[in-house]
């Protein structure tokens, strides 16, 4: 298995998703066609022969059990026609994020606090490689003739069934699945991540972290920061006010109560702290979310 040297990242939600897909054969002489900014992903999982293609200024030599990703505002190109019976099958998706590719031995923080504040959660960064030996290609040819079915069914049927194949497709391909491929930064960071989630009610410190982890604090925030974008401080401070925010709608607890809930032992200091985050205070973001009951008043008879 060779490592990928660029991996092209997809923060999550939402994930890419799936457009259409296909099966090319191609006998000697023939070529795959040259495109232009095709506004798409192209994905393509080699079957049997060669196929001899280009990216910019790249090219490759595609063999059997080997995945390339063309990205959808490069020149894609035929290096040269090809020399036997060549088949593959292809994926093309879009992505509404933010996506960039980088070496494989950079990390990158593509989340941001807009994301967090969009989608209530944490975003999954999926990394999928430009170009490598898969490790599974049958499975991965398994799923490809699901998604090569499902035209022929019933559209509210076939809805469901390509996005679940797909979404099994993206997930082998996820170098982040994959523990041989998932860096040190990686690892520590999303340690830190489960670590601040089981705990995030208590009073943690920075020892509190080192000694659970077993990792230099400035080590595990400089992780953070390559992963996440957000000091473990930031993440466990985001992570207890969205977890307010959900009490704040769900219960009519006191705000006191819901700010010692969730880990902060100053409710002043937790009202600001929300009113600067979400531009308002606990009550009024209560008060805007609540479904108020309409009282109705009795006319004399």
């Amino acid at each position: 298995m060779i490592r990928a040297t660029e991996i092209v990242h997809f923060p999550a939600p939402p994930a890419p998703y799936y457009l259409e897909c296909g099966y090319t054969s191609y006998a000697p002489g023939e070529a795959h066609p040259n495109r232009r900014n095709m506004g798409k992903f192209d994905l393509i999982l080699m079957k049997s022969g060669t196929l001899f293609i280009g990216e910019e200024q790249r090219k490759w030599g595609l063999t059997a059990g080997q995945s390339l990703l063309l990205l959808p505002d490069r020149y894609h190109y035929a290096v040269q026609p090809c020399e036997e019976d060549t088949t593959f099958y292809w994926v093309h998706f879009h992505s509404v994020c933010k996506w960039a590719e980088f070496p494989a031995d950079q990390q990158i923080a593509l989340q941001s606090e807009q994301h967090y504040h969009e989608f209530l959660t944490s975003p999954y960064d999926i990394q999928l490689p430009k170009m490598w030996d898969m490790p599974y290609p049958e499975r991965a040819y398994q799923l490809m003739e699901t998604l090569l079915q499902t035209p022929g069914t019933r559209q509210s049927s076939a809805f469901w069934t390509q996005q679940q194949a797909f979404e099994e497709l993206l997930r082998m391909m996820d170098l982040r699945q994959l523990e041989q491929y998932t860096s040190p930064a990686v690892a520590v960071a999303e340690k830190t991540e489960a670590f601040i989630r089981n705990n995030y009610r208590t009073e943690l410190t920075s020892g509190d972290m080192s000694a659970a982890l077993h990792y230099h604090y400035n080590y595990i925030t400089r992780c953070m920061k390559q992963v996440y974008g957000l000091t473990p401080n930031d993440y466990l401070q985001h992570y207890r006010l969205e977890q307010a925010k959900l009490l704040l709608l769900k219960t009519e607890w006191k705000i006191a109560e819901i700010a010692n809930y969730v880990g902060f032992r100053n409710t002043p200091y937790f009202s600001n702290r929300f009113a600067g985050k979400y531009g308002c205070s606990p009550q009024q973001f209560r008060r805007q979310f609540s479904h108020t009951p309409v009282v109705r008043l009795r006319t004399k008879s």
